[in-house]
C-alpha cells in the first residue's frame, strides 16, 4: 500500500454536522473537501451507511475520503437514520424511509455552495445495495454510481436465502446489526440529546431475524429493493465490482446483461473489501479507478475509461486448500461484454461409475442421503478475508457425499461464468435441498472448493411459491451455481460433489431425505472461455491517504474451529474479537467482541442450534456505555424458535433489558 497525503486540492474535513430531512430528522455527516470548494464547487460523493461514522468505518473512511476529496470532490458519510449520532430508530434494511432520505440527501448535498450540483454514491455492501436501490428511484442530481459487494435481488442473491435455502448467515448478520443497533450515539457530537435517542434506539429497533424469518419465500418484503424487479429504472451509470471470495459476485453480471444505462465492472479474487484492500491479493489501485469513473461522469473528463472492456476478471489459478490466502495466483483477462462471445456453455454428463465427463450421456442413478454434517468445510457464504472463513480442503465433505469426476485432465481449460447443474429426480420427503460443489483435485489429492451452488428443491419452479414434493414423483430442478473465473490445469481432476446437507451454510430440512437422481437426464453445463486476454491496462500498485491513528489497548483476533462430538455431531465456534482500541483523534475507546456457536447432536440431527452472543462496550472519560445481546435459535419439524435477550448499561447502572422468545411456522424451508 502507497500512503499518499499529498493531493491536488487541500482537503478540510468538518467532523461533524447535521443534514435536516423534510420530517425534521437531523441525519449525521462527515464532510471531506477541498479547502476552496466555497469558490471553486465540486461535485459530491455520498456514502450513506449505519455503520457510525464516527468509529465504526471511521479507519476505513479515514484511507479513502481525503484521498477522493483531494482530487476534487467533497465525500460526505452519512449516518441512516437511527445508526451513530443520527437521529431516529432503524427497524430494518433499506425501508423506504432510509431510500427517501438518501434522495432528500442528494438534493441538500446538489443545494450546497461548495457542490455544483453533480453527486454520485458509492458503497460497499449496504452502501452498495441502497446506492442502486436509491439510482433506481432517480433523484435529479444523482449523476452517477459505483457499487461493490451488493445485490439486486435480495432474496435470490443476498445473505438471507440461497436457492430458497435458510442461509445461517443470515442469522449471523440478524445477530451483527441486533448488537449494533443497540449502540449508543457519541455524546461529543449529540451532547445531552444522546440518553434519548440511545433509549429509543433500545426500544424501537426490534428483532430483525423474526421480521426475516417471517418472510421464508420471495414476496413483496424481498422485492421492495431488489431492483431486478425492473432495472430500466436505473438510468444513471453503473460501475459494479465484487470479488470471488465475497458472497456477491453474481450481480455484477446480472447488471451488466439487464441493465441499459453505461455500464462497467470489475471482479477480483477478493473477500468483502474495497479493491484497493482486497483480500485475497493482489490488490489493485481503485483509488484512482474510482476517480477516473467519477472524472468522467461527474466532470465531464475524457479518462478513457469508457472505451475499455465491458467486464474485467481475476481469472484465478489452483490454490491449495487452507482456508485463508494472503494472495491468489492468476492474471487479469476481459471480457468486451456480458454475455461475453468468448464463453461457450458445454455439457458435461455422469454416471453411476463416478465418471464425469464431457458431451456423450449420463447413465444410471444415483441416491443422495448425506449425513448432517456435511458443509464443515465450507467456510462462510462470504467471506470477509478471515482465517478460516473460506473452505479447507473438501477432502471430508466429499467422501460423505456422492462424487463424480474427470479422469485426470488432458489439457489447462478455464471457466468464467456461472456453471448450472439440471437434474431430474426424486425424493421420498415433502421438503429437501441439495448442495452442488465443483472441486478442483489435484495430483496429491488436495480439493479445493472452486464454486458451489444450492437449492431448496420446494422451490424447483419458483421462489414466490413453493410447492411440497410428492414422494416418488419425478422432477426437474436446475441448480445454479455461483460465478467464477478459474483455470483448471492439466493433470488435475474435476469434481462436482453432491449432497442435500450443507451445515452450517444451510439450515437442513425438516427431516433426512434421500433424492434419487437419474444421470441419464442430468447434465452438468460449464461455461468455458476461449480467446485472447484482451485489452489490459495495468491496474497499478494500492494507494490510500493516511491511516487513522489508534492506540491499541487489548489486542482482537479471529478464530474458526470445527469440533467433532460425540455421536457424530459437531460444533462450529467462530470468534471475531476487535479488541479494544482508542481513536486518537477524539479520544474515543471502543470495544466489540462477537462468538457464533452451531451445533449438531450428530449426524442425523436435523435440529441443530446457532448460538451468538455480541459484547459493545464505549468510553471517554467519565461516559461510559455497553451493551450484550444473544440470539438462540433451534428449530423442530414445523417451525423455527428464536430467543434473544438484550442488556444495556450506562457505566454500572442497567439501563435496560429486553427478552424475546418468537416461535416462527417452517414455510417450505
Amino acid at each position: 500500500m502507497q500512503i499518499v497525503s499529498d493531493y491536488p486540492r487541500r482537503v478540510r474535513e468538518i467532523e461533524h454536522t447535521e443534514i435536516t430531512m423534510p420530517d425534521g430528522t437531523r441525519l449525521a455527516a462527515r464532510i471531506w473537501l477541498p479547502e476552496d470548494a466555497g469558490s471553486a464547487p465540486v461535485p459530491a460523493i455520498l456514502e450513506y451507511l449505519p455503520y457510525r461514522k464516527n468509529d465504526g468505518t471511521l479507519a476505513r473512511d479515514i484511507a479513502r475520503a481525503p484521498y477522493i476529496a483531494g482530487h476534487g470532490y467533497a465525500y460526505v458519510r452519512v449516518d441512516i437514520r437511527g445508526c451513530g449520532e443520527s437521529e431516529g430508530v432503524m427497524q430494518d434494511e433499506y425501508t423506504a424511509s432510509e431510500l427517501q432520505d438518501g434522495c432528500d440527501i442528494i438534493a441538500w448535498l446538489a443545494a450546497q455552495d461548495w457542490c455544483d450540483g453533480g453527486v454520485g454514491i458509492v458503497g460497499i455492501s449496504w452502501g452498495g445495495f441502497n446506492g442502486l436501490q436509491i439510482a433506481a428511484l432517480q433523484p435529479p442530481a444523482l449523476k452517477a454510481i459505483v457499487t461493490l459487494c451488493s445485490t439486486d435481488d435480495r432474496y435470490a442473491d443476498d445473505i438471507h436465502y440461497m436457492g430458497g435455502t435458510m442461509l445461517c448467515e443470515q442469522i449471523s448478520w440478524a445477530a451483527t446489526m441486533f448488537g449494533f443497533n443497540a449502540n449508543a450515539p457519541d455524546p461529543r457530537h449529540v451532547g445531552d440529546r444522546w440518553r434519548g435517542m440511545w433509549m429509543d434506539r433500545l426500544r424501537g429497533s426490534g428483532l430483525w431475524l423474526k421480521n426475516w424469518l417471517e418472510h421464508q419465500t420471495r414476496d413483496a418484503f424481498w422485492k421492495h429493493g431488489s431492483i431486478c424487479e425492473d432495472y430500466s429504472a436505473v438510468q444513471v451509470p453503473v460501475y459494479a465490482a465484487s470479488g470471488w471470495a465475497d458472497g456477491y459476485p453474481r450481480t455484477v453480471f446480472r447488471l451488466m446483461e439487464n441493465l441499459s444505462c453505461p455500464r462497467k465492472a470489475l471482479v477480483g479474487p477478493w473477500a468483502h473489501k474495497y479493491p484497493h484492500i482486497g483480500a485475497p491479493g493482489p490488490a489493485i489501485n481503485w483509488l484512482d479507478e474510482e476517480l477516473r469513473w467519477w472524472d468522467h461522469w461527474l466532470k465531464g473528463a475524457e479518462t478513457g475509461i469508457m472505451d475499455e472492456p465491458q467486464i474485467r476478471l481475476f481469472m484465478q489459478d489452483h490454490a491449495a486448500p487452507q482456508g485463508s490466502y494472503e494472495t491468489r495466483a492468476g492474471r487479469w483477462v476481459s471480457e468486451p461484454s456480458w454475455p461475453s462471445p468468448n464463453i461457450s456453455r458445454t455439457a458435461w454428463h455422469m454416471s453411476d461409475s463416478g465418471s464425469l465427463q464431457r458431451g456423450g450421456s449420463g447413465s444410471g442413478s444415483a441416491e443422495i442421503a448425506t449425513p448432517a454434517t456435511v458443509g464443515l468445510q465450507a467456510g462462510k457464504w462470504c467471506s470477509y478475508a478471515n482465517h478460516g472463513d473460506q473452505p479447507v480442503d473438501q477432502g471430508p465433505d466429499d467422501e460423505a457425499s456422492v462424487t463424480f469426476q474427470t479422469a485426470p485432465l488432458e489439457a489447462d481449460f478455464e471457466i468464467a461464468g456461472d456453471a448450472t447443474l439440471d437434474i431430474t429426480f426424486t425424493c421420498d420427503k415433502p421438503v429437501a435441498l441439495i448442495a452442488a460443489r465443483l472441486v478442483d483435485v489435484a495430483p496429491d489429492g488436495s480439493a479445493t472448493r472452486v464454486t458451489y451452488g444450492m437449492l431448496n428443491l420446494t422451490h424447483r419452479d419458483s421462489h414466490e411459491t413453493p410447492e411440497p414434493l410428492v414422494p416418488g414423483q419425478t422432477y426437474s430442478a436446475q441448480v445454479p451455481l455461483k460465478h467464477v473465473a478459474q483455470t483448471l490445469r492439466k493433470g488435475h481432476v474435476l469434481r462436482l460433489a453432491l449432497s442435500n446437507t450443507y451445515f452450517p451454510m444451510a439450515w437442513p430440512a425438516p427431516e433426512p431425505a434421500t433424492l434419487t437422481l437419474d444421470l441419464a437426464k442430468c447434465t452438468l453445463t460449464l461455461p468455458e472461455r476461449s480467446g485472447t486476454d484482451g485489452d489490459l491496462r495495468d491496474l497499478g500498485t494500492p494507494r490510500a491517504a493516511p491511516p487513522l491513528e489508534v492506540e491499541i489497548l487489548a489486542k482482537g483476533g479471529f478464530d474458526w474451529q470445527v469440533e467433532r462430538t460425540g455421536q457424530g455431531g459437531a460444533r462450529v465456534t467462530i470468534t471475531d474479537d476487535d479488541g479494544t482500541f482508542r481513536i486518537k483523534d477524539n479520544d474515543l475507546t471502543v470495544t466489540a467482541k462477537c462468538t457464533e456457536t452451531y451445533a449438531l447432536e450428530n449426524a442425523a440431527d436435523h435440529a441443530p442450534t446457532a448460538q451468538i452472543t455480541w459484547h459493545h462496550a464505549m468510553q471517554r472519560g467519565d461516559w461510559s456505555v455497553r451493551t450484550e445481546t444473544e440470539t438462540y435459535v433451534t428449530s423442530t419439524a414445523d417451525a423455527l424458535r428464536i430467543r434473544a435477550s438484550l442488556r444495556a448499561w450506562e457505566g454500572d447502572t442497567l439501563a435496560h433489558e429486553q427478552d424475546w422468545d418468537e416461535t416462527i411456522p417452517r414455510d417450505h424451508v
